[in-house]
């Protein structure tokens, strides 16, 4: 295993170097190095270490949830929750709905088949999404409706309903007595226990922390730790963990601020090390060999899923005070699958669903479109946003300066400046 470790970080570390050169995201690279490395590909990675791959993955999900807790406050919990709600729900729910139909004449599933897919697919990725939010963030990125805050929330309680959509539709086919009706009404419960509990944790962790004195690495790892064993509980109790991990951040940044920079801090630095292990992961978890002939069908399948999902984030910003661009960027960052559809795109296969194979390999092409599209595609509307934003303010700026100065070859000047910005 630590022959696997040392070869994914030296490999991980070119890789990255030469992706800060050329421009497009980081994890596309870490992903495609492992698929090339994992089972589907050269088989350089020790069976040891992807056996423990999912719990890795998990710790670094865990790191991304709570940096996003800790940069929460009650102003912003207060403006993006209505919208954040909103945005959990009507997307997956569009596009799990439209797959499912869609399975069904392109794909030739049953519609319950369908289901399955489509609420597979339908869950959006933490692991591409969470990064790449975290770092618009803190470069105060869209903080006017503080959208990486909505998004981020958002995604977590998205993939709640997504999965719980997807167990029924299991149920279903293998014959159980599933009501759709307590499912529906479990994902509310989810969300509620889910928040709940983080913040009672929260609450007697920023106790402890008042009461004892304990160094900053120390800190880090106890709260890692807490947090690894509570998302544990989604094993015994219907609880959204995730969410559970931000609103512990949040209750330690409302009570304890000073530490929770402090952790802040620290969880960046592990992310520098999660980051790598999370995107080779979930690479290797990828089998390319698991897409079969009904590729060109899946494709048509996942495009106009997704069509229907940026139709659900229209649908759930209306009424917001978001513009025309700040939707269209909510429609791009809402793209990416990863996690959810390597970690459950083969449950249907091993449990002898029929058409399992047929799940399992558009899923597999879900991640290997979606992923870079929606990495690449965040980046550049990010940064065409910007620039339009500069440029609103450069015409503004001199504008003002312009009515405040009346010197004739300062007002040329501004003139000029302003037609090289429109």
């Amino acid at each position: 295993m630590i022959l696997s470790i040392s070869l994914i970080v030296i490999l991980s570390i070119a890789v990255l170097s030469l992706f800060e050169r050329v421009r497009p995201p980081g994890l596309i690279g870490l992903v495609s190095l492992g698929i090339a490395l994992g089972p589907g590909g050269m088989n350089l990675i020790d069976p040891s270490l992807l056996s423990i791959s999912d719990e890795v993955r998990l710790l670094a999900l865990i790191v991304i949830f709570m940096r996003a807790g800790l940069g929460l406050n009650r102003r912003i919990i207060k403006k993006i929750g209505p919208l954040a709600l909103r945005l959990s729900f009507l997307p997956g729910l569009f596009e799990g709905f439209s797959i499912m139909i869609m399975a069904h004449f392109f794909l030739k599933l049953s519609l319950i088949q369908g289901g399955m897919l489509g609420f597979i697919i339908a869950a959006v990725s933490h692991a591409v999404v969470g990064p790449e939010m975290l770092r618009l963030k803190e470069r105060d990125f869209g903080k006017r409706n503080e959208i990486p805050s909505t998004i981020l929330a958002a995604a977590s309680m998205d993939d709640v309903v997504a999965i719980i959509l997807f167990t029924v539709f299991l149920g279903i086919e293998g014959g159980q007595d599933v009501s759709i009706g307590m499912s529906f009404l479990m994902i509310p419960v989810e969300i509620i226990l889910g928040i709940s509990l983080g913040a009672l944790i929260g609450f007697l962790f920023s106790l402890l922390l008042k009461r004892f004195h304990i160094r900053g690495t120390k800190k880090v790892l106890l709260i890692l730790s807490v947090a690894f064993v509570f998302h544990k509980l989604e094993e015994v109790l219907p609880v959204a963990t995730l969410l559970g991990v931000m609103a512990i951040g949040f209750v330690l940044r409302e009570r304890l601020p000073v530490t929770a920079d402090t952790i802040a801090g620290k969880m960046e630095r592990i992310w520098v090390v999660a980051e790598i292990f999370l995107f080779v992961l979930v690479g290797a978890s990828v089998n390319v060999r698991a897409i079969g002939d009904s590729w060109l069908m899946g494709l048509l399948v996942i495009l106009l899923g997704l069509t229907f999902r940026s139709a659900g984030v229209l649908a759930a910003t209306l009424g917001s005070q978001m513009d025309l661009r700040e939707r269209l960027f909510c429609m791009i960052s809402y793209l990416p699958k990863a996690t959810v559809q390597a970690a459950v795109g083969g449950i249907p296969l091993a449990m002898g669903v029929a058409y399992g194979d047929v799940i399992l390999s558009v899923s597999v092409l879900s991640i290997l479109t979606t992923a870079p599209l929606g990495a690449i595609g965040i980046r550049l509307a990010a940064r065409r946003f910007a620039k339009n934003q500069l440029r609103i303010h450069s015409v503004f700026s001199s504008t003002l300066f312009l009515v405040v100065c009346k010197c004739k070859s300062c007002s040329r000047f501004v003139r000029s400046l302003r037609l090289s910005f429109t």
